[in-house]
């Protein structure tokens, strides 16, 4: 009897993880880029000036520096000037994006995601050969 307490126990502790497994947290490059072809999709790019140069930026995305002072006053004006749109940040490899976005949540940000990969990583942005911009 106690054994099916503990399974029935162990069930019902697991189910809210479930339920926030189903909710996307990062996006692969492609669908970040046909997204933000298709207006649904706000891709902004949190690299460094000196990261943009090198590489350029992904096709669609707005510059803004993850390490500026005021980089959530100009997140939170992007999401005031493009209302229903989705938000997805990309950097150099992913990681700095998923952390970045876990932060966010912290603050009340909800719905960003995070690009798999980012612009260098494995699977990435350019390992995809999607298009880029120059960054002046």
């Amino acid at each position: 009897m106690n054994r099916r307490i503990l399974i029935a126990g162990a069930a019902v502790l697991l189910l809210p993880c479930r339920a926030q497994a189903q909710v996307p947290t990062t996006l692969a490059p492609r669908e970040a880029l046909d997204a933000a072809r298709a207006g649904t999709l706000l891709l902004i790019d949190i690299r460094t000036p000196a990261e943009w140069r090198d590489t350029g930026l992904a096709q669609g995305a707005i510059a803004l520096d993850v390490e500026t002072p005021a980089f959530e006053v100009r997140l939170a004006g992007l999401r005031l000037d493009h209302r229903g749109k989705r938000i997805a940040l990309i950097d150099r490899s992913g990681a700095l994006s998923a952390s970045t976005r876990d932060k966010l949540a912290g603050r009340g940000f909800r719905d960003i995601l995070a690009v798999r990969g980012g612009m260098l990583g494995p699977g990435g942005w350019l390992a995809e050969k999607l298009p880029v911009a120059a960054y002046p």
